[in-house]
This record gives structure tokens, C-alpha cells and sequence, in this order.
């Protein structure tokens, strides 16, 4: 049922990153006020699928160390046995968001619905039959208000709050979930843009991840830079801890034109938490593929 429901949203949103991108055959980095609908001249009403975080397919993905049994602090959600993982995996990450509300709060604000997946597809692995390591779906509401404000020379354009639900979807010990509330306000500078995004973890009745927030981080920041027909992103989070000062993660990603439409996407990442289920296990890793939409 999983994978009927993951194939339905990636057909869906193949369909949508081809009208978007028809019209312009280089990687472009789009402006905030044109992702989040600031303006009059970029809003373009309710319910409206369109992208939201990017839109990639790793053919190809090495990890350095492959997380062949999961544990928790919770002894419930420990795997008691090992499953002969590969080194070798491939990777799809899809994202999108609709408008649901446009000009509340006095004018001001939007609510906005977000979906976002990413899997792991053991797809080189003949020995346990290529199955899907793990799937990761995140849904959340967001209201974005537009805002200006001036800081290191950016201009700040957006500030909002989301609740943000994020799970795997599997039975126990493999069960990994938790809620957060989020904030986030993004800015930008010529060719740059940078959005921060500190939460709070929501209490769970029973916790699945106990020091999730030690592993992961309780907040992450994005830094794009984009120049025609290439795009640069690193995307960071961190504990704010002096005693996790190893932890957290950093992901560099690099999107690149090769011909028309088709885009590369090379990516490299080490720490904590590259899945849900991998959130207290570090690991190092490379991935190569194509990208759809980027930001």
C-alpha cells in the first residue's frame, strides 16, 4: 500500500515540475517573494499545487555506514536483529505545498499545506529482496507572513510558524515519529538566500526517539547560492548544546544543467539523522542523480 501511495505522488509531481520548468531551460534560483507569493504580481490564488522544498532522484547513493539495526533509547523500538544492508541505495526526495487560505490576519498572512517524502530503495540488494529501507513523509501546516527587515546586508522577507508532523509509517521496533513546532523566517541578497528554521519538539505519550533533539538538532539552516545553469545548497542542523557539539548534520547538494530540461544533482552529506529511523546514527554519504526542481 506504501508503495502504490508513494508511486501516486511521485507520477503527480512529475507532471507538476514539467509545467514549471518548461518555460525556462536553465536552473534558476527562484525568489522568495515568487516561492511564497508575497507580492500581488506572484500571488496566484488558492490551491494551487506547486513546489516547495527540492525535487530529486539519486540513482546511485553510498553511505559509509549503513544503519543495519536501529535502536532507541526506548528499548520497545530497538531492532533486535541485524538486516544485511548495502552500502549502495537509491534515493528520491519529492516536495510540495498548496495554499489554503490567502490574506488573513488583517491581509497579511497565508496558510499554506506542505508534503514532504523521502525514501531510501535498497535497490541493488538482490539478498533481501530490494525493499524500501525507509520512507519518510512529513506533512505540515505553515502561515507565512510577509515581513522586511534588514540584517548583514540580506533583506528579510518572510517570518512564520508551521506545525510540522513527521513519521515512517511502520510498525514496532521500526516506528519512528514526532511532532514539532516550527518557526522560520528566510532572507536574501542577490544570488543568495538564506532561511532558518528553530523548533520545538511536542511532547509524545509514548516517546519512540527520547534524544532525538541531542541527535538531530533543534534547528536547521538553509543557504542557497545560485548562478544560470548551476545551484549550490547547504542545508544544516544542529543541537545547540555544548555537549553535542559533533552532532547534528550537514548536507552540501549541487544541481547542475546537462542538456535542456535534464538537470544533475550531486550530493554529500555526514552526521546524524539522513532518516528518521537514522536519527541517533552518524554516516557519511555521496549520492549522484537527477534533480526536477530545486529551489
Amino acid at each position: 500500500m506504501l508503495k502504490i501511495y508513494t508511486l501516486t505522488i511521485l507520477s503527480f509531481c512529475l507532471i507538476q515540475s514539467k509545467a514549471q520548468t518548461i518555460a525556462d531551460q536553465s536552473v534558476r534560483i527562484k525568489s522568495i517573494s515568487e516561492r511564497w507569493e508575497l507580492a500581488d504580481s506572484t500571488r496566484r490564488g488558492t490551491f494551487l499545487l506547486t513546489s516547495y522544498k527540492p525535487f530529486y532522484f539519486s540513482l546511485g547513493r553510498w553511505s559509509s555506514n549503513p544503519n543495519r539495526q536501529p535502536y532507541s533509547e526506548n528499548p520497545a523500538y530497538s531492532v533486535p536483529a541485524p538486516t544485511d544492508y548495502n552500502h549502495y541505495e537509491a534515493r528520491f526526495h519529492i516536495s510540495f505545498k498548496v495554499k489554503l487560505l490567502q490574506k488573513i490576519f488583517w491581509g497579511k498572512g497565508d496558510l499554506w499545506a506542505g508534503y514532504t517524502q523521502k525514501a531510501h530503495w535498497q535497490i541493488y540488494n538482490t539478498g533481501v529482496s530490494r525493499p524500501f529501507r525507509e520512507l519518510n513523509y512529513e506533512p505540515e501546516l505553515i502561515l507565512n507572513f510577509p515581513i522586511r527587515y534588514k540584517f548583514l546586508g540580506f533583506e528579510g522577507r518572510t517570518l512564520g510558524v508551521a506545525f510540522n508532523h513527521q513519521s515512517n509509517g511502520r510498525e514496532l521496533p521500526h516506528s519512528r515519529s514526532w511532532n514539532r513546532i516550527m518557526f522560520h523566517t528566510s532572507m536574501e541578497r542577490k544570488n543568495w538566500q538564506i532561511t532558518l528554521r528553530p523548533w520545538i519538539r511536542l511532547k509524545d505519550t509514548d516517546d519512540e526517539n527520547p534524544m532525538i533533539l541531542d541527535y538531530i538538532g533543534r534547528g536547521e539552516v538553509t543557504v542557497v547560492y545560485g548562478r544560470p545553469k548551476h545551484q549550490i545548497y547547504f542545508v544544516g542542523t544542529h543541537p545547540f548544546t555544548f555537549g553535542s557539539i559533533n552532532r547534528g548534520s550537514a548536507q552540501l547538494n549541487w544541481v547542475f544543467q546537462i542538456h535542456g530540461h535534464l538537470k544533475g544533482h550531486a550530493q554529500m552529506s555526514a552526521g546524524y539523522g539522513e532518516t528518521l529511523i537514522d536519527y541517533n546514527h552518524a554516516q557519511n554519504t555521496f549520492g549522484l542523480g537527477i534533480s526536477f526542481i530545486d529551489w
